[in-house]
Formats: C-alpha cells, sequence, structure tokens
C-alpha cells in the first residue's frame, strides 16, 4: 500500500481569517487518508450574494491512527479590473497589441475569468510562478459577443512558510499571429509544462457564407484588426491554443489545426504525451481522440471520433465505444486549407429532405444546424478538408455519436486508468429522439448532469478494422457521480438537490488525494459549488460556494509546488481568480 509523507503541515495550511498557520509537527507523519468535510450551503444573504467562501475541512489519518483536521479557506489572487504593477486585469487587446477600449476611453474589462495554469518555469527566482489565466468573454453590455478573448501571464510570488501567494505584475498576451483568441475557456497545463487552452466558439461557415458583411466572425475580426473593411474567416477559430512561457515573460502561441476544429472545452493530455481526449461544449455535440505522431508535439496526428454503443439506462446511462477514423493531418496543411477555403468548397448541402434524399445526400444534426436536419455531401477530395474543418459535420457524416449535451471538463485517474468527463446537461439529444437522423443515445432525461466514468484498453481498432496506435483508448463510460432534479423548487430556489451536483462543468482530479474536484455551472442551484468526490469512499462533499449568478470556474489542481498544494478556482460574473488554501502537500512514500 502507499503511504504518504507530509514534510510541514505548517507549509500547507492558511487561515486567512486569523493569518496564523498550524505549527508543523516535530518529525514527518505518514499519512493513511485523506478526507473531504463538506460545508452547509449559503444561508445568509451575505453568503448567497456577496461571498466567495470556503467553510469546509480537511481530515488528515495518519498511519498511526492520529487524526488532524485542517479548515479550508479561499483566498482571492485577483479580481479583474485590478490594477497590479500599474496594469489592470482582465483587459483585452487588438492585433496590434493596444488595449481595447470604450467610447469614453475606459478599457473593456472582462468579467468571465475561466481556466488558470500555474506553472514552474526554470531560470525564475526561487518561489516564483507565472500563472496563465483565460477571460472567456467580455460582458454583453461592452460588446461582449463580438470582442477578442484574452488570456494574461500573472508573476506569482510565494511566501515559503505559509505558502501564501501574491500576483505582482500581470499582462494580456499577445494572440496577433493566430488572428486573435476566441472565447478561451478551460485548458490545463501539459506535461512538458506548456498551456493548452481552448476555443468555445466555432462559428459556422454555411451560415457566415450566406452573409459574410454582417457575420459575428467579420465583427469580430473587424474589432480585432480595427478594420471595418475586413471579412472574417470562420475557419480560422474553434481550435486549441498552446501556449509556451519563457523565464523572462515572453510567450508564443499556436493554434493546433490538426486536432479539429469545434468548441472546444478541456483536452486531456494522457500518460503517453500522444494521446489526447477531448470535451467539447456543444449542443449537440461528440467525443473525440487525438494520437500526436510524435510525444509531446501536436502539430500532426489521426483524429477519430467515437460512436456510442447504449448498454443501460440506470444512474445517468452507460456504453461501450467504438472509434470511426476521421483522418490524419498536420497543423500546416489544415491551416493552409483554412486560408483558402469556403464551406461551399467541401460540402454540397440542402434543407430539403425530397431533395436530399433522392440525391443521395447525407442528414445530420449537429450544433452549427440546432434543431434542424442538413443534408451534406463531401465534394471530391474534400475529406480532410470536412473532417479538420468542419469536424463536427464530417463525424456525424460518417457515423459517429454527436448527441451529447455540453461534454465539458475531463480528467485523468492514472492509478486505475480511468477518466472522467461532465456533461452538464443530459436532455434533448440524449434523449430518444425517433425522427433524428441517428439515435445512438436514448436516455432518461437528468437536467442536472452528471459526471461520468471512461474506461481505457491499449491498441484497439476502429469499427472498419484500422489499428489505433495508442495505449489509451476509451472503450466504455457510465454515469458516477449524478444531479438530481427536483419536482418543485425548495425554499430556496433549486430545481436540484442542492446536496448533490448539477450542471457540472469544469472537473480535475487529484491523483495523491484520490479525489475528483468538480466545479458548477448551472441555473438550476440557486448558488454555484465546488465539490470534492472521493473515488474509494464515493463521499461528495461540498468545499466552495460561489455568490448568486456566478459560475465556478477554473480548476487546477497543483499538488506539491515546492511543499504546497493548491486548488486553483475562480469564478465567472462575479469575477474572482484564486485558490483553495488548506489543503496538505501529499508526497508519495513507497519505503
Amino acid at each position: 500500500m502507499k503511504k504518504y509523507l507530509i514534510p510541514t503541515l505548517a507549509a500547507s495550511f492558511l487561515l486567512s481569517s486569523v493569518g496564523s498557520i498550524l505549527a508543523a509537527p516535530a518529525q514527518p507523519q505518514k499519512i493513511k487518508s485523506v478526507e473531504f468535510i463538506g460545508m452547509d450551503a449559503p444561508k445568509t444573504d451575505d453568503e448567497k450574494n456577496n461571498l466567495m467562501y470556503s467553510k469546509a475541512s480537511v481530515e488528515v489519518t495518519y498511519v498511526n491512527g492520529s487524526k488532524k483536521t485542517l479548515p479550508l479557506s479561499y483566498e482571492t489572487l485577483f479580481r479583474p479590473g485590478d490594477v497590479i504593477n500599474g496594469n489592470t486585469a482582465g483587459v483585452t487587446i487588438n492585433a496590434n497589441g493596444q488595449i481595447m477600449t470604450k467610447a469614453d476611453g475606459t478599457p473593456y474589462t472582462s468579467t468571465a475569468p475561466d481556466m488558470n495554469s500555474l506553472m514552474k518555469v526554470p531560470g525564475l527566482p526561487a518561489n516564483t510562478y507565472y500563472l496563465i489565466s483565460h477571460y472567456e468573454s467580455m460582458p454583453k453590455n461592452q460588446n461582449g459577443l463580438e470582442n477578442p478573448g484574452t488570456m494574461s501571464l500573472s508573476t506569482v510570488k510565494m511566501d515559503p512558510e505559509t505558502g501564501e501567494l501574491t500576483v505582482v505584475d500581470i499582462k494580456p498576451i499577445d494572440f496577433s499571429s493566430v488572428h486573435g483568441i476566441w472565447k478561451p475557456c478551460a485548458g490545463l497545463l501539459t506535461p512538458w509544462n506548456t498551456h493548452l487552452g481552448s476555443e468555445e466558439t466555432d462559428p459556422d461557415a454555411r451560415a457566415h457564407e450566406a452573409n459574410p458583411k454582417t457575420s459575428s466572425v467579420t465583427k469580430y475580426m473587424q474589432n480585432y484588426y480595427n478594420d471595418p473593411t475586413i471579412v472574417g474567416n470562420p475557419y480560422y477559430y474553434g481550435h486549441v491554443p498552446e501556449v509556451t512561457v519563457n523565464a523572462n515573460g515572453d510567450t508564443s502561441v499556436v493554434k493546433h489545426y490538426s486536432m479539429g476544429r469545434m468548441a472546444f472545452e478541456r483536452v486531456k493530455v494522457m500518460p503517453d504525451n500522444r494521446t489526447v481526449i477531448y470535451g467539447i461544449d456543444s449542443n449537440p455535440g461528440g467525443f473525440f481522440m487525438y494520437v500526436a505522431d510524435k510525444e509531446k508535439d501536436l502539430s500532426a496526428g489521426t483524429l477519430y471520433a467515437a460512436k456510442w454503443i447504449q448498454t443501460g439506462t440506470d444512474n445517468g446511462g452507460s456504453a461501450n465505444l467504438e472509434w470511426i477514423k476521421l483522418g490524419h493531418a498536420t497543423d500546416a496543411e489544415i491551416q493552409k486549407m483554412a486560408d483558402t477555403l469556403k464551406f461551399s468548397d467541401i460540402f454540397d448541402v440542402t434543407d430539403d429532405a425530397v431533395k436530399g434524399q433522392a440525391e443521395g445526400y447525407t442528414p445530420v444534426k449537429t450544433p452549427a444546424n440546432g434543431k434542424k436536419v442538413e443534408w451534406l455531401k463531401v465534394k471530391l477530395g474534400m475529406e480532410k478538408a470536412a473532417a479538420f474543418l468542419e469536424t463536427h459535420r464530417y463525424a456525424a457524416y460518417v457515423g459517429a455519436t454527436v448527441e451529447f449535451n455540453k461534454m465539458e471538463g475531463l480528467d485523468f485517474n492514472e492509478k486505475d486508468n480511468k477518466a472522467y468527463v461532465a456533461i452538464s446537461y443530459q436532455e434533448n439529444t440524449m434523449l430518444a429522439e425517433p425522427t433524428a437522423p441517428a439515435d445512438d443515445i436514448q436516455l432518461p432525461k437528468i437536467s442536472a448532469g452528471g459526471v461520468y466514468e471512461i474506461s481505457f484498453k491499449p491498441n484497439r481498432k476502429t469499427n472498419d478494422g484500422g489499428k489505433i496506435d495508442s495505449h489509451y483508448v476509451p472503450v466504455s463510460m457510465a454515469g458516477l457521480v449524478m444531479g438530481e432534479d427536483l419536482v418543485t423548487p425548495d425554499q430556496d430556489g433549486n430545481t436540484a438537490n442542492v446536496d448533490k451536483i448539477a450542471n457540472p462543468d469544469n472537473i480535475v482530479y487529484s491523483q495523491e488525494m484520490r479525489t475528483l474536484f468538480i466545479a458548477e455551472d448551472s441555473d438550476h442551484h440557486e448558488n454555484n459549488y465546488t465539490w470534492a468526490y472521493n473515488v474509494d469512499t464515493k463521499k461528495l462533499s461540498r468545499i466552495l460556494s460561489v455568490p448568486g449568478g456566478g459560475e465556478s470556474t477554473g480548476l487546477q489542481m497543483v499538488e506539491n509546488l515546492d511543499g504546497h498544494t493548491y486548488l486553483m478556482n475562480s469564478s465567472q460574473n462575479p469575477g474572482y481568480v484564486g485558490y483553495i488554501a488548506g489543503l496538505p502537500s501529499l508526497d508519495v512514500d513507497n519505503k
């Protein structure tokens, strides 16, 4: 059995309310287990409406039978609009590096921070780190749907005694080399210490081509380039961006066109450093896998889409997964296609079912066409362009399942060879739809959604017999932690059980604590929460509450960063960027 070593409790515990730390034991003690002790749902008006807070705790059990309870607290690093070293957090910049401003000269400032990557970069001074943060959008009253998103790079200092983090500088990251960044949502720190983000907007190229001068992508690019004559290109957006940070704070960015184009949420790099599985924030959407040609290099690879073969309906449902190869590509060749192709170069299309049936078109229902069915035919020689620039349409076209509702964050449990993925809503195309072009998923309605567990096997074959060169191929999935809809709202207005998850979004897994952390983006709970779920005991504990109307976002599990452990946690609307303090730092000891 693995045992855990905690070098200093003082190094990982912070009491924000009194500013004191717990005295360290004289000698390190081996830890047998940790258990989260949850907190009540907010009760006072202040808790419900004004506070981002934690009243939870974690109980540490040592191998000698003794126990210690460590209170948790939420520590705010900054809020959008804060001025840090003369720079404003949450601003966005145009292609010329200028801060974008409103008519009165004040900057557009996001209230929607999301993903965080706290990273240790070689060459930085001791106890100094960088933090990449996403800002998903600008407020709607600030032209938010058509203004560029942004990411920031913060310089973070740590107090080595208490573990307290302080942001001492902040600046926007330049995306001008890749046509800007649109609606960056979730992301992660890769095993090779780069940041993989996401673009949650993949503009509909068919709709854009019909009205290019008035489309949202045209307005976006006109704003970003400060040029009212530009006509937008939808194929520049809906990709996975990768950010590399140097010790001097310089950043370089790429977009991985070979990973497909869709409304990305969080991708997860598997332990082989080649296989990547995707959570896609679309309704409906698919489940995808990418196998890179080389380790730690996502510039070329093979893209696959899953087919759901349903095996049960209990507890959110279950299925086996088959995989369909969509194609192989490099970033460079798909980017070249994106520069030159239009939707009509790739597909023939009709909305007329009679014509579609008569002329051999294939009916699909995808995020782009919503509840409508469109009939498609890939033009001669355009299969690769369809696979990588119109990924959801092509996946449905070749028979993959495009019926999931908002498949959000995911993470991997390496010891058990299991992954976890959030499906925010189990509605619409996840229910039986007898008249739909495809109806692979036929499950009971759970508006509160849930988290599913995925199992893996190595070196599987596609549905047509081709070999998949990966040891991490998802082969089945089943409901694990599900929400519960209420027939009538409770006294606080919740329409889902307040003691269970509702509409999970970000999730991350702690390998050392064997705990899955789940953040909500729900209108079924009056307040959104972050939860801790122990995969062994199956205990679910509420550990953080977000002010009413806010979404819990930006989860990152930082285990033993120079002796300290953090759960990074942000919120959107209102915006906070911070972390949960009080977590024990666990070092694996196999002696």
